[in-house]
């Protein structure tokens, strides 16, 4: 409902990226082999059978759970960032599962409390999702990767994105390092979204939690994390917010007195995903054998494919504008996303998931191959 004196809060917002792509789906809808759609870059592949197994154990589950989670859910989070990731002194205090990390990072600066007279920052190539937090509250908000834009003002919050969605890109230790010092000596909370983590194919990314990056504390840092893409979890809304034990007291009490809780089935499959590397192992594999094949076949069409060391896409140009390489593609049945999605800096570049299936990545790289 609108606001007498505000009016409707989706007016502050810009307008929803992917209904400017429908006209495109429906041209390559209508190829004759039907369409590869790699746009969003969905999951596609089956829920590893051992969160479905833990799903179904959980599901008589007729309490309400708690906005803190369980325990063992959290240790999952705790041991699996030390196994996996090398970072180290976590503690359960210091984790906080949410319900998908889009509804964090959009969410988190209302309950931060940030408002008009705050100033955000983030990527110069972004998730869209960080800008739409920031218009909820009325922030200001700064797209850049570059420190010195800030020009002597200081923002309440940073968000650093590697592996970087939408380009692969991953910040060296070096440059995160700079970032975290650079937050820590103005008092900016400094958010890393690091949901392609484990999603790296030519470099190794480095969390903003690891010691050679924070020096073993974790004062005035978030890492926000999603088992969707690991683990093929999407549809189950698994994620997670671990960093500096204030922060996540801050955003507990918040919480609390909305009612924002993770499922207990969900946070029982979520620790049974996070105990189970095997199935990621498998998933990183395929994902690497489409990534293979899909760029070998932009490469042959004409295509440079920049960055894209990690995360779940191909960063192609063709060094044209992006809506005509996406109509382009929409004529071969393949559709992408436009760079410019995610800001100005992606205004000549595609964004091409490799999140389909075999068969329909390998209906991409004939149409290609014969374009």
């Amino acid at each position: 409902m609108a606001s007498p004196l505000t009016g409707p809060v989706s007016g502050r917002l810009p307008d929803f990226p992917w209904d400017r792509l429908t006209s495109y789906a429906a041209t390559a809808r209508s190829h004759t082999d039907g369409i590869v759609d790699l746009s969003v870059g969905t999951p596609v592949d089956p829920t590893p059978e051992v969160a479905q197994a833990a799903l179904r154990a959980a599901a008589d589950n007729p309490g309400y759970p708690t906005t803190i989670g369980l325990p063992e859910t959290r240790q999952a989070v705790v041991d699996w960032l030390g196994r996996r990731h090398g970072v180290s002194g976590v503690g359960l205090e210091h984790v906080l599962p949410v319900v998908g990390s889009k509804e964090f990072i959009a969410s988190l600066p209302l309950h931060l409390g940030l408002g008009s007279g705050d100033l955000i920052g983030f990527p110069a190539l972004a998730y869209p999702t960080y800008e739409v937090g920031a218009a909820l509250v009325g922030a200001e908000a700064i797209a850049t990767d570059d420190l010195a834009a800030f020009e002597g003002r200081t923002p309440s919050l940073l968000w650093i994105n590697s592996p970087a969605n939408p380009s692969g890109r991953v910040l060296p230790v070096e440059h995160l390092r700079t970032v975290v010092e650079w937050c820590r000596e103005r008092g900016v909370l400094l958010v890393s979204d690091e949901c392609y983590l484990e999603c790296a194919w030519e470099a190794e990314p480095v969390s903003v939690l690891h010691p050679d990056v924070c020096g073993g504390s974790f004062e005035g840092l978030l890492a926000v994390h999603s088992l969707s893409k690991r683990s093929n979890l999407a549809g189950y809304r698994c994620a997670f917010a671990v960093g500096d034990q204030a922060v996540i007291a801050e955003l507990l009490a918040v919480r609390k007195n909305l009612g924002l809780q993770m499922p207990g089935p969900q946070q029982v499959a979520m620790k049974a995903a996070l105990d189970d590397d095997a199935h990621a192992l498998e998933q990183h594999a395929r994902y690497a054998a489409r990534r293979a094949l899909l760029r070998t076949a932009l490469e042959g069409a004409g295509f440079r494919v920049d960055h894209s060391e990690a995360s779940l896409y191909l960063w192609a140009t063709r060094g044209e504008d992006c809506w005509r390489t996406v109509a382009d593609l929409a004529e071969q049945g393949i559709l992408v996303a436009p760079g410019a999605f995610y800001g100005a800096a992606g205004a000549q570049h595609v964004r091409v998931a490799f999140t389909a299936t075999d068969e329909r990545v390998e209906a991409a790289v004939r149409r290609l191959g014969a374009h």
